[in-house]
């Protein structure tokens, strides 16, 4: 429901901004909503500003007009001041009809204002954000109540494009993986030995939230059996900053692992995990790119809420832990940057939902 603003015409309208500033699963939640408005008003342009390399994912994307990045700037406060002056230039020459604001962020709303454009929509936000934020849009939309918490991530985003008549029946985020980077995807795998295999399993253990993450030693075993039973390797994937932990759990298996951590841009990540017979790990940005490219998943989730950020599907499995106070919403028990209830969460727990996937795939062949 519209809280200022009214009804748009989009028989006139020519330009779209998203702009999504948020992290690499709101970037991959977002798809949807794109894809909205394709089948809703084919002749429009999409256009989306994402965070520096973030929007990497979105390039083979056939309804994606333009790509425009927020990258971090090296150099001091007149190297930011001209990069961003750039950025804003490129933007308002694009002379868009509507920009999205999809996030409660002020630099969403900030570069929403700068870009000109005559209409400006975002969700109404009442605490923790400037005074001034509402303020810069013209159109401003009750965000999702509630009970739209059992439909998704995506509904933060396309509710407010529906609101104008922009709607999609499919609300699974789907991603393309182009050639370039399948070729370069090749070249990856070939280098660490991986490349005409058929069956192996990627694997994700680590978060950037460390309160995230299960137990690392406790993966050895999981991995373990499914060498030992189904004949499996995992490959891990990761940041850079993983690269070391990566390392060593590799070396800690009794089967063949592969460590791809920190060796991959976010658009390769998509094409590795794309050859995946299926994906393992915990909540972090692998599974949702891995689910939005048609691999399945079993991902762990402690604190955060699986209702709303698990991919949607019976392909994909949710591994929580018995506990009643969880999700408990909070990064971390007492602040410490830890969990509870993944920290005693079960090797059995989790070796279970593994078992489930291995065994449904089909000798020889990665399910599409």
């Amino acid at each position: 429901m519209f809280i200022k603003g009214s009804k748009i015409d989009f028989s006139k309208v020519r330009k779209v901004l998203l702009i999504q500033l948020g992290d690499i699963g709101d970037v991959v939640w977002t798809e949807p909503t794109i894809r909205a408005f394709r089948e809703s008003f084919p002749s429009v342009e999409v256009s989306v500003l994402a965070r520096s390399g973030f929007g990497d994912l979105l390039v083979a994307h056939p309804d994606v007009h333009r790509l425009f990045n927020v990258a971090p700037v090296k150099g001091g406060i007149l190297a930011e001041i001209a990069a961003q002056s750039a950025l804003v230039g490129k933007l308002r020459r694009e002379r868009f009809d509507i920009v999205f604001d999809l996030r409660a962020g002020d630099r969403g709303a900030v570069m929403a204002w700068l870009t000109g454009a005559p209409v400006r929509v975002s969700h109404y936000y009442a605490q923790g954000i400037p005074v001034w934020r509402n303020p810069l849009f013209t159109h401003i939309v009750n965000p999702p109540p509630l009970e739209t918490l059992v439909q998704g991530a995506v509904e933060q985003t396309l509710r407010i494009a529906r609101e104008f008549g922009i709607d999609t029946a499919d609300r699974a985020p789907r991603l393309r993986v182009s050639e370039e980077v399948k070729r370069r995807v090749s070249v990856i795998l070939q280098e660490v030995g991986l490349e005409g295999a058929t069956r192996w399993v990627s694997v994700n253990p680590f978060s950037r939230w460390s309160y995230k993450e299960w137990p690392h030693e406790r993966w050895v075993p999981v991995l373990n059996g499914l060498w030992e039973r189904h004949r499996l390797p995992a490959v891990l994937v990761g940041s850079p900053d993983e690269r070391q932990k990566s390392a060593l759990l590799a070396s800690r298996l009794s089967g063949p692992a592969f460590n791809l951590a920190g060796k991959t841009t976010l658009a390769e990540l998509a094409g590795v995990l794309s050859l995946a017979a299926f994906h393992a790990g915990v909540d972090s940005a692998a599974p949702h790119i891995a689910a939005a490219v048609g691999v399945p998943t079993i991902t762990l989730y402690g604190p955060s809420d699986w209702r709303y950020w698990s991919p949607p599907g019976e392909r994909h499995l949710v591994v929580a832990p018995p506990d009643e106070c969880a999700p408990c919403f909070l990064k971390g028990c007492e602040g410490k940057g830890w969990s509870r209830c993944l920290e005693e969460m079960s090797v059995e727990r989790v070796t279970d939902a593994v078992e489930q996937m291995a065994k449904g795939i089909e000798p020889g062949r990665t399910p599409q």
